[in-house]
């Protein structure tokens, strides 16, 4: 009897890329939270940074414990693109930037914190409705629902340029945690396409930030607001 007893606590126990990308996917929620509440755009720039370092780290582990090593190239390209580049371009946007983003809360920072909490419980137990192998960590998959939707809510509830932007960079980056956990071998190929439309994301982004503080002098979505018909 003990020994059967043993067997099946084995079997039920979570592997460990489960727990691991469980932990993961709440680090890159928790960033987001951070970000929600950060009134300067350089905090969020690197909090977006220790976020995509948390999406390498998943690849980085998701390759060696599942043996994936396509998942090294994507880790590589990843920590290229989304540690180094994007931040660093955003950062240098800001250099000329005498401005900085507090007071750009469409809401108090009391009242975003619990939308977003309601919104991320949603995306983390809507997922119980769905089926999904057991095999994959749900948790981690909820989770990475949750970012998506409070990225969401970091680029509806600041109304400046750059934390609108970094919401979207977060955005992507929810999606890379769920990719990764859900299409752990998906084609090397599809990845890389989704690194190119970041990159375009990037530079129309920039471009933005570039004109729209050369005209206005200011970071604020509130005079493009004044466009609605």
């Amino acid at each position: 009897m003990g020994p059967a007893l043993l067997a099946v606590s084995t079997l039920a126990a979570p592997p460990a890329f489960s727990g691991v990308a469980d932990a993961i996917a709440l680090l890159v929620v928790l960033a987001e939270f951070a970000m929600l509440r950060s009134a300067l755009a350089r905090t969020q720039v690197r909090l977006y940074a220790f976020q995509s370092l948390c999406v390498v780290g998943l690849a980085v582990l998701l390759a060696a414990l599942r043996h994936v090593p396509e998942a090294y190239a994507v880790a590589g390209i990843s920590f290229l693109i989304k540690v180094v580049v994007i931040p660093a371009v955003v950062l240098r946007l800001l250099a000329g930037v005498e401005t900085e983003v507090a007071g750009s809360e469409r809401l108090k920072v009391a009242s975003m914190t619990l939308i977003a909490l309601a919104v991320a419980a949603f995306g983390l137990f809507i997922l119980e409705a769905v089926p999904v192998t057991s095999t994959l960590p749900v948790a981690a998959l909820g989770l990475a629902m949750a970012a998506v939707l409070v990225a969401f809510l970091l680029v509806i509830l600041r109304a400046d340029v750059v934390s609108q932007a970094i919401g979207f960079f977060a955005l992507e980056n929810g999606v890379s945690v769920a990719s990764l956990v859900l299409a752990s071998r998906l084609p090397l190929l599809a990845e890389v396409t989704f690194f190119f439309d970041l990159l375009v994301a990037v530079v129309f982004f920039g471009v933005l930030v570039r004109v729209h503080h050369g005209r206005t002098g200011t970071l604020s979505t509130e005079v493009l607001d004044r466009l609605r018909g």
